[in-house]
């Protein structure tokens, strides 16, 4: 098969810790099971079909150099865990917009657009021959977000968007409808880690619920030392990530619960390191009282890029049989806000009959 030909908006650490992924993994044998991966080969494609063709990014450090070199310029923090080869393909001045809060014109080493000026991003997704734009801009990107969605439709290039800017879960239903008028399929909202804080909380609630007990209340507080992190100190970058964080575990509840969920503060010395802190209390049989409470550690970038790898070919694998619009299985596999929430044990079920060809999305 072609190779999946992939731009990123964001080059950060999730994009640093995508590509070198590929690499760390390019040489499994497709039959294998690998620690780390979900899937070596989804479909027709093996990890190490994935090539870098473009990236977008605000950050004059980054902008003109190669992929390869970009992805260990500062604040990138992710570890190097794989020597990624040399690239041709080159970083771009994407759109500012609303991308870049005033808090972060600093640490994100913003370009000055009176100095510079962004690139056409339709042109330089069709001189690149892009299959796949995949979206790690900043939380709260919500404009930014849209400008590149609306090049993808212009370009004929998928999306997966990795941020909770509704795209794909667009409750009005217009972006999924224009993506379905194109014939290009899209994937989203809101990655999913690999073992993150919101797949943990949902599948705990679900043995809950399974077992019999009543959950009565539940938080979920998050704190790291990434930009990411630093990008959300403030609450008005905050509204769509909680709605996501928090719709993707009380869309299993069976009740109104009160609930709290999402990034609680930014600690400089994590680092790329995240802690997540769970509680879930409820009453079991007898009317007793029943308490979980779980400290997660993770390092954050790389748990992400493994679930992206498979949206990367599920939504490649969508192009080849000219499906259109949201991607039902895998956005509700990988993502905490997708069109349809189904439980998680059976997402993947669904994602295994779409990889088949049982299921058409």
């Amino acid at each position: 098969m072609s190779k999946i030909r992939v731009a990123i908006a964001g080059l950060g650490n999730c994009a640093s810790a995508l590509i070198q992924g590929v690499h760390y993994y390019r040489n499994e044998k497709e039959d294998s099971t690998v620690p780390g991966l979900m899937h070596v080969k989804f479909g027709d494609y093996h990890v190490r079909d994935l090539e870098f063709v473009a990236a977008f990014e605000v950050n004059k450090d980054k902008i003109g150099k190669k992929i390869s070199d970009a992805i260990w310029v500062h604040p990138n923090c992710t570890p190097k865990f794989s020597d990624v080869p040399e690239t041709e393909s080159i970083v771009y001045p994407g759109p500012i917009s609303d991308g870049v809060p005033p808090h972060m014109i600093k640490p994100f080493h913003c370009y000055d657009e009176a100095q510079m000026k962004p690139i056409d991003i339709i042109e330089v997704l069709q001189e690149t021959k892009t299959d796949i734009l995949v979206n790690f801009l900043p939380v709260g990107s919500e404009e930014a977000t849209k400008i590149y969605a609306d090049a993808c439709l212009k370009a004929n290039v998928a999306l997966a968007n990795g941020i909770p800017t509704f795209i794909a879960s667009d409750p009005k239903k217009e972006w999924p409808k224009r993506f379905e008028e194109r014939g290009i399929p899209c994937a989203g909202d809101d990655i999913k880690s690999q073992l993150g804080a919101t797949i943990l909380h949902r599948v705990l609630a679900q043995l809950m619920l399974d077992r019999g007990i009543e959950i009565e209340k539940t938080f979920q507080l998050n704190v790291g030392g990434n930009t990411d992190f630093e990008n959300m100190k403030f609450e008005s970058r905050l509204k769509t990530k909680r709605i996501s964080k928090t719709e993707a575990v009380t869309s299993i509840l069976p009740h109104d619960t009160p609930t709290r969920i999402g990034p609680s503060d930014f600690v400089p010395f994590l680092e790329d390191r995240k802690i997540c802190y769970l509680l879930l209390e409820g009453r079991k049989f007898g009317d007793q009282p029943l308490s979980i409470e779980v400290k997660l550690s993770v390092i954050d970038s790389p748990n992400s890029a493994g679930v992206m790898i498979d949206v990367i070919r599920a939504l490649k694998t969508a192009i080849d049989r000219n499906i259109a619009g949201p991607l039902i299985s895998i956005s509700s596999y990988a993502f905490k806000h997708p069109p349809e929430q189904i439980p998680d044990f059976e997402a993947r079920d669904r994602v295994e009959a779409f990889i088949r060809g049982d299921v058409d999305r």
